[in-house]
């Protein structure tokens, strides 16, 4: 071999050796639909504390406000994950197009874990003590039909049907200053609104943790309203980026659940979280849904028939076909 052949082939196992290195630094994008309220703090905590780079991937934020955003998103591969889908609207999407909603892990929802709640406006307190109170009053919701008509199933178990009240859907960027405004009575709002109106002193929360109570039937009981969803197409088509996406998942629930007030700061500016209320505002319990109990998956199955009786779910489903446990 001569001198200057023996140059071009070390030369070109350099390039070689190059691409590959840069091939493997290469970071595999995910698009990631987000709803910035506290039930996606594990997407922040996983991108500020380093994990999802650690894992090679690099999410894309797409904000998306609320259940039908996200759904709709997911069902036309817009994104390949959701860092917080509504439980009930992602049923309701897998039976339109299976699949098409897997979730890998939730958020439990419970007097102790707020998010759904109802508020009156603090110059009804005096009159307004509890839900059935709210009789004659004008009400606002959460958006999308799954908090709507979760709203409209609880006022019914406490006795008040359509007619005994007006309720309208409303973003949630806007309950804040809806009910300073006196536009509502009162509603169904979650947090960190809740915990804003009440710090303001233009709400007082009603009653938290309404879901396990009136709906699964124990205060105690975790509700699983929302969690982070993957496409079917994105698993199967990308196995292990989903894989890689799904460990540095369970590495920021973990370091929720191990360090609490340290997960907190991760609130502000991520989410419509004021910083000054960033260590007031409840958290939730987020949990990988492969950890789940077998009273947990109950408490999920009862939470999807009521899907189907207050007409979000158009038929009766097995949840545990729409969980991801393999991650």
């Amino acid at each position: 071999m001569t001198h200057k052949r023996f140059l071009s082939l070390v030369a070109a196992g350099a390039v070689a050796l190059a691409a590959s290195m840069s091939a493997a630094a290469a970071q595999d994008k995910v698009k990631v639909g987000v709803f910035p309220i506290s039930s996606s703090l594990p997407y922040f905590v996983a991108i500020e504390k380093g994990y999802f780079k650690e894992n090679n991937i690099e999410p894309e934020t797409i904000r998306l406000m609320g259940g039908p955003p996200n759904v709709a998103a997911l069902m036309t591969n817009q994104i390949d994950v959701s860092a917080v889908l509504v439980t009930l609207e992602g049923l309701n999407a897998n039976t339109k197009k299976p699949g098409v909603a897997m979730y890998i892990a939730m958020h439990s929802q419970t007097p102790v874990y707020k998010m759904e709640q109802f508020v009156v406006r603090t110059g009804l307190v005096d009159k307004v003590k509890s839900i059935k109170d709210l009789k004659g009053l004008k009400l606002m919701s959460a958006p999308g039909p799954a908090n709507l008509n979760t709203a409209k199933g609880i006022l019914a178990k406490n006795g008040l049907k359509d007619g005994d009240y007006t309720i309208d859907q409303l973003d949630m960027g806007q309950h804040v200053n809806a009910m300073k405004a006196g536009t509502f009575d009162g509603g169904y709002t979650l947090e960190p609104g809740a915990t804003i109106m009440e710090k303001m002193g233009v709400a007082k929360t009603i009653e938290a943790g309404v879901i396990s109570k009136y709906v699964l039937g124990d205060e105690k009981a975790d509700a699983y309203a929302a969690g982070c969803a993957f496409t079917t197409e994105f698993m199967t088509k990308r196995p292990d980026v989903a894989k890689r996406f799904a460990d540095a998942w369970a590495k920021a629930v973990d370091f929720i659940q191990k360090n609490p007030q340290e997960a907190r700061k991760y609130l502000a500016k991520n989410t419509m979280t004021p910083d000054n209320l960033v260590d007031s505002v409840p958290m939730l319990g987020y949990r990988m849904v492969k950890d789940f109990s077998p009273a947990q998956l109950g408490y999920l199955q009862k939470f999807a028939d009521f899907g189907t009786e207050i007409g979000v779910v158009p038929e009766k489903v097995d949840v545990t076909k729409f969980i991801v446990k393999s991650f």
